[in-house]
């Protein structure tokens, strides 16, 4: 479809046509909105324990949650934080809150201490629902702040002790005892932590009006974007505290009513096992697992013939990767989708997956959403870009955040006054509305599609007293995509090592946030405004100028 032009503005949409999308109901009740057609059929499946759940089940005990979680005190307004590993009480408790209008915060379950607190004081969390390897991070925090906790399975021996609360608890609730709460459509249901373009990781929000414009872009419609079907079997080996799981596998997969095989974590040889016993029909991944999957020596050992598409987000998949993975897996349609935890997450989606699908390129990331709208403009004079031409990418529509919690200053350096979202990203569409990502504006580093914040190690690179000054920017790897490597100023007479920063900042991020190398120079470039920069870094590594 040939982009409209208002004031010379070039403005993309979908080559499929707006469909209506009920995004006035709460995300509860949107998911579940055709439960009595399949209340019976398998819903989740744990793929650790081989339990399964039907949707009514899913239904009924989410309803039991809300419930338990009122008679807690959680109140609508309320936040409530995930630190989960992917597991059926993750569903229980997101949707529990949601029937009460209260909001869940997501966190990495490899979080260190710090990092748990700092999200948790930020998000005003009320409840922290966990599993009983991860209390001793948190409980001191908890304590201190009034911060309920509550476990998923067999509490440690000082349950008592610390006043620790069981799942099993909200499970017994009676779900008629749900308070009447009126939900308005831009009301907060979840808030996942997203660095944005630029500085610390911040509270994204999420609304039900959001989320259900999201997921409807991608499911609903007579032709939808992204075709799941009653009878798939949609693996979910993604961690659901990670947004493209929560909303493009979870969400979607509830709203099309098809079967959810959930995977605690990753590990090669058993999501191959998996695959072939329950005959999963879509596979949603990220680049790292599609390279552990195409170099697995067993991945011949198993029949994978049932996957019909195989989804990659959350950072660029390559060429020659597609091409390995087609080798491995000739039934499978490949795409890939791009997203941004700001935009809802979903700006694009591979057009390949639709009902009547498209013909696509290689190394596209698919067509702008339907009911959205999607401009590239030029980063140093905003005017919109006609295709072909790299510019930032921008988006407007109903499926965006609301905004960055308490940070009106950031959400306005986001989301312009016309309400389009800037990404950071730069990127171009074609004429076949295909578009493709080719560089970055924003500082993110992405680790695996886990986002690294630079200026988040950096602050924690410049309070060592051995350094004077330090900048953080990626390093290309094969296995991860990108690695944070710091260029660092040493303090006058320090002798300070590689090791000895490696280490000093292992002791206080997530595993995938340490530092891969680091290099020691006299000074780190900046502009005259004092910000780093980082493009004149980017280049020295690619050189192989390390000083």
């Amino acid at each position: 479809m040939e982009p409209k032009q208002e004031h010379q503005e070039f403005i993309f949409r979908s080559k499929l046509p707006d469909i209506y999308i009920p995004n006035h109901l709460p995300l509860h009740t949107y998911c579940f909105e055709k439960i009595s057609q399949f209340k019976d059929r398998t819903c989740l499946i744990d793929g650790s324990t081989g339990q399964t759940y039907s949707y009514g089940d899913v239904e009924l005990t989410s309803r039991k949650v809300a419930s338990g979680l009122d008679k807690l005190g959680i109140k609508q307004g309320d936040v409530i934080m995930l630190w989960l590993q992917n597991c059926p009480q993750f569903v229980f408790a997101f949707f529990g809150a949601s029937y009460i209008g209260a909001m869940s915060t997501t966190a990495n379950p490899f979080y260190t201490p710090a990092e748990v607190a700092k999200q948790a004081a930020a998000s005003k969390a009320k409840l922290i629902i966990t599993q009983a390897a991860y209390v001793d991070k948190v409980k001191d925090f908890a304590k201190q702040n009034g911060i309920k906790i509550m476990c998923i399975d067999s509490p440690p021996a000082e349950a008592e002790e610390i006043g620790l609360l069981h799942f099993s608890e909200l499970v017994q609730a009676d779900e008629n005892d749900i308070p009447a709460v009126k939900i308005n459509p831009d009301d907060v249901v979840a808030l996942p932590y997203s660095s944005g373009t630029t500085g610390l990781p911040k509270g994204v929000m999420l609304t039900h009006r959001s989320q259900v414009t999201s997921v409807g872009q991608q499911v609903d419609g007579e032709n939808p974007n992204l075709y799941f079907r009653e009878d798939d079997v949609i693996l979910c080996v993604l961690p659901l505290f990670h947004i493209y799981s929560l909303n493009s596998v979870l969400l979607c997969a509830l709203r099309a009513g098809s079967s959810i095989l959930i995977m605690h974590k990753f590990e090669t040889h058993k999501l191959l096992e998996l695959t072939d016993k329950y005959m999963v029909t879509i596979a949603p991944f990220v680049p790292p697992i599609v390279l552990a999957i195409v170099k697995s020596p067993e991945v011949d050992r198993y029949d994978l013939s049932s996957i019909r598409m195989v989804l990659s987000g959350a950072a660029p998949m390559g060429k020659e990767l597609e091409d390995a993975l087609r080798a491995k897996l000739p039934n499978a349609k490949l795409g890939q989708g791009y997203g941004m935890t700001e935009a809802g997450p979903v700006l694009s989606m591979c057009l390949a997956f639709a009902k009547e699908p498209f013909e696509i390129k290689s190394g596209a990331c698919g067509t702008v959403v339907r009911n959205a709208e999607m401009k590239i403009v030029d980063p140093d004079t905003g005017a919109s870009l006609p295709r072909n031409q790299a510019g930032e990418i921008c988006i407007r529509g109903s499926q965006i955040m609301k905004g960055y919690l308490n940070d009106p200053e950031a959400t306005e350096n986001t989301i312009d006054k016309e309400g389009w979202l800037h990404t950071g990203d730069i990127g171009y569409i074609d004429n076949d509305d295909e578009l493709f990502i080719v560089d970055r504006l924003k500082e993110l580093i992405k680790y695996k599609g886990f986002q690294v914040a630079p200026a988040e190690l950096e602050a924690m690179l410049i309070a060592h007293p051995n350094i004077s000054d330090a900048a953080v920017v990626p390093m290309k790897d094969e296995a991860a995509g990108e690695i944070p490597v710091a260029f660092v100023v040493r303090s006058n007479g320090s002798k300070i090592t590689e090791d000895e920063i490696k280490q000093y900042i292992s002791k206080q991020v997530v595993y995938y946030k340490r530092i891969g190398r680091v290099f020691f120079t006299d000074k780190i470039p900046k502009a005259p405004s004092g910000k780093i920069l980082r493009k004149d870094l980017r280049a020295r590594l690619a050189e192989g100028k390390y000083n």
